[in-house]
């Protein structure tokens, strides 16, 4: 098994696959050059210097500048915050330089899912209670409680998603919580929704239908809490009655290239660019082979390797689009005085992480190869079939919202230190590493750490395929066995 990896030849550090002690000496090959002999001792996931590297010169990871060396740094010594610093600056100008990837056709697949009655698919069949403030967080909670009589037949859960908002709120931020919960009252794995409103907030169930639209009266109730005697009786009748509706479907062959999947990764290692997120990135390339849409966000981690992202675009209205959504967001954090490049965690930071484009360079891995054919606004359902990405902060919840308000059916979720956190979707988690996976068996679905074993990238990446179909037809992750069911809206402005 090998110990460390140095990902392009062009890299002048390598990462430690496993923990490594001071005097290990590396084998030449035709990549790494002479042999190197390590003057420390060098962690798992952490990189190590192949050559002298003077002050004031470029790290090299994946063939990309990851940072500057802070100091001179001996060959073989351990290369980390202490030593190495961020290269980047704050609004940068872009030109395109248009790469046209292509990714070819295959076979067509299909899962088990539910066909809706305006023809969309699903691949859960819940109901749904979603308050519209949350001064009727507990009531919700409560009526969810009371619900599971009704998990039966095809009904496969009853849940509520608190959040603290619909109500004191301005602008944007108010704008955001009406089109995130529409957005999820309009989701196709939702059955039945029970929309819950108190009677006199901000977004309150009449202005909140403005931005719902057209609805099936059989999927979508409302109740008004001031004005029911018994909030919670009354409730539990409409959701008998969505039940009665959301029982009604049954599972059938439906193509993947109905499917909408979500990435996102979170408590990333220095593995994680490595293993899992590779491995996302070329399930990807295969879901959009066979017809398939994938949404990648958080954009503050493409900061630093967004141009990767940019060349990628199918043309250049996309281009222009892709160079909004990374100054938005950069523009965002200066709004608020806040520095652009605080980033990564502390999480990240043991795991091996040195900078932001260190970061952002393992990130961006699970965008795989193929072409950007969308740029959503926050919100914003998805509209192109292959490769979007998504306007969404770094946060877990928050991010993992946003990509099932735009429409996916499923969240993947890499990480290198675990997270039990679910979302309004089915969230599968996918460890970096194998000690994540085997201490944290009751967090994590998928393990990618085997990568590092001998195991191959189109290996696993077909198993894992296979893994999120059975989840697409029914098999339920994790979070789903726990009983979790999450959600987390944007918030930026001010609280009345």
């Amino acid at each position: 098994m090998k110990t460390y990896l140095k990902i392009n030849p062009n890299d002048n550090v390598a990462v430690a696959l496993s923990p490594l002690q001071a005097g290990t000496k590396t084998l030449p090959d035709g990549n790494d050059g002479a042999a190197v002999t390590l003057i420390q001792d060098i962690p798992q996931g952490h990189k190590f210097a192949l050559t002298d590297i003077p002050a004031g010169a470029q790290i090299i990871k994946y063939g990309c500048p990851i940072g500057t060396a802070a100091a001179d740094i001996p060959c073989g010594s351990w290369v980390h915050t202490h030593n190495i610093r961020t290269g980047l600056g704050d609004l940068l100008n872009y030109s395109y330089e248009p790469q046209h990837p292509q990714i070819q056709p295959t076979e067509e697949a299909f899962f088990q899912g539910y066909r809706r009655t305006d023809g969309r698919a699903a691949v859960r069949n819940e109901l749904w209670i979603i308050p519209t403030v949350g001064c009727v967080n507990n009531v919700a909670q409560a009526i969810e409680r009371e619900a599971q009589y009704l998990v039966k037949g095809t009904v496969e859960a009853v849940a509520a998603f608190p959040h603290p908002y619909g109500c004191s709120q301005m602008g944007d931020d108010q704008e955001h919580t009406r089109t995130i919960l529409a957005d999820l009252i309009s989701h196709p794995n939702a059955g039945g929704v029970l929309v819950l409103g108190l009677g006199c907030e901000n977004s309150n169930i009449d202005v909140l239908k403005n931005y719902i639209g057209e609805y099936d009266e059989n999927r979508v109730k409302f109740l008004v809490c001031q004005e029911s005697s018994d909030e919670i009786g009354d409730a539990l009748k409409l959701l008998e009655e969505l039940a009665g509706y959301a029982g009604s479907f049954h599972r059938e062959p439906i193509s993947c290239s109905e499917l909408v999947i979500g990435m996102k990764c979170g408590g990333s290692d220095g593995l994680s660019g490595i293993t899992a997120n590779p491995v996302v990135g070329a399930f990807s390339d295969l879901l959009i082979s066979k017809g398939g849409t994938t949404i990648l966000t958080e954009v503050p981690e493409m900061f630093g390797a967004e141009t990767q992202l940019m060349n990628r675009c199918e043309n250049k209205e996309l281009f222009d689009q892709t160079v909004h959504l990374i100054n938005d967001f950069k523009e965002y954090f200066k709004s608020h005085n806040q520095t652009i490049y605080e980033n990564p965690s502390p999480g990240n930071k043991k795991g091996g992480i040195s900078t932001l484009e260190d970061k952002s360079m393992g990130c961006t891995q699970k965008s795989g190869s193929a072409p950007v054919r969308g740029v959503l606004s926050y919100g914003e359902p998805v509209h192109e079939k292959g490769l979007n990405l998504l306007s969404a902060p770094g946060n877990d919840l928050v991010a993992s919202t946003a990509l099932a308000a735009s429409g996916a059916h499923i969240v993947l979720f890499t990480t290198g230190r675990g997270t039990p956190f679910a979302s309004p979707v089915p969230t599968v988690k996918i460890s970096t590493n194998n000690r994540l996976f085997d201490k944290k068996n009751n967090w994590i679905d998928f393990n990618c750490g085997t990568l590092v074993d001998g195991d191959t990238l189109p290996s696993l990446r077909d198993r894992f395929f296979d893994y999120v179909i059975s989840v697409a037809s029914g098999e339920q992750v994790k979070s789903e066995k726990a009983g979790y069911h999450d959600m987390a809206i944007f918030k930026q402005g001010v609280t009345l």
